[in-house]
């Protein structure tokens, strides 16, 4: 049985990317700095995400796009498919990396690093330089990395890439600091719910959307992507991601400017209804950066309610 949706003021206990010290949980700590709160961490996105759809907790935060490295998949796929959930918050997160040791391990005697696969994409450039022959070890996350040298016994990497705070929880010595190849990457993070009150809209919103197409022809994307652009709705993220059914079969994830209670945007979702097999929402909610869409001439609210009463008129 779904367990029933909450509203924002109900939420008390939130998941996230763990173990302590991602960047995930600096997300979720800037978003929720309420006293009283569980937080808890999860092995992967999957758990957290399941562990939400199950009832355990009320809100999932967990990465979904890069600014170096574009979207993560495995949040985009579980959000794709699954019982639905909703986006309800996202938070922007500077992502600065250390590559940390045991005490008494020397820059020179590392042989293998261990991080998550796209704090591994950010360092490239760092390690090239400084540990040519190093190899790379994939761990679940960033804090992963730290959390294994930060235990007894034996660990199947010399040092890990995470941020400082993890490198600090666990007592080991960072042997560089700032080594991230861009030194303005940011990371997106998504606070995802069951579906229940949706956000009210602020001016400054983000809508996300999955589309399935019926079939696949010449002119398709175009098709989807026509919808939109008649109704002045500016696209921030578009990725294509397989969905597993045959070689060739993708679905699209997509966010965009503004509100399901704007016009514009309403107007574009039924569009988009009509011509795609499935359009799964996945929220309206608030931008991070703030940043508000400049609405072209008749794309407003007041254009679109005009042209209903004058469709309305020629009607009676």
């Amino acid at each position: 049985m779904t367990p029933p949706p909450r509203t924002p003021d109900q939420l008390h206990r939130f998941g996230y990317l763990g173990p302590r010290g991602t960047f995930t949980q600096m997300a979720l700590d800037a978003w929720d700095a309420a006293e009283g709160r569980d937080h808890l961490p999860f092995g992967s996105v999957d758990a957290a995400l399941s562990a939400l759809r199950a009832g355990d907790i009320d809100a999932a935060m967990v990465p979904i796009e890069n600014s170096v490295e574009g979207g993560v998949s495995a949040t985009l796929d579980s959000l794709a498919t699954g019982e639905p959930l909703v986006v309800i918050g996202e938070v922007l997160v500077p992502i600065t990396f250390v590559l940390c040791a045991r005490p008494g391990v020397p820059l020179d005697a590392v042989r293998t690093v261990g991080t998550h696969s796209h704090a591994w994409a950010q360092v490239r450039g760092w390690m090239g330089q400084h540990l040519p022959e190093a190899e790379y070890v994939p761990t679940l996350s960033t804090a992963a990395s730290a959390a294994a040298l930060g235990q007894p016994g034996d660990v199947m990497f010399d040092a890990g890439v995470c941020a400082p705070v993890a490198a600090r929880n666990e007592g080991l010595t960072i042997l560089a600091e700032d080594i991230g190849d861009n030194a303005s990457a940011v990371t997106r993070f998504v606070l995802v719910a069951r579906p229940g009150t949706l956000p009210e809209p602020t001016g400054a919103d983000k809508t996300t959307v999955v589309l399935f197409q019926r079939d696949d022809h010449a002119g398709g994307l175009l098709e989807l992507l026509e919808q939109f652009a008649v109704r002045g709705v500016n696209m921030t993220r578009l990725e294509s991601r397989p969905t597993g059914e045959a070689m060739g079969s993708y679905c699209f994830s997509i966010d965009f400017e503004g509100h399901v209670l704007d016009a514009r945007v309403g107007e574009t979702l039924m569009g988009l209804r009509r011509v795609c097999a499935e359009v799964r929402f996945l929220g309206s909610y608030p931008r991070a950066d703030g940043g508000r869409p400049d609405a072209r001439p008749g794309t407003s609210d007041d254009d679109f309610d005009r042209a209903r009463t004058w469709l309305d008129d020629l009607r009676a």
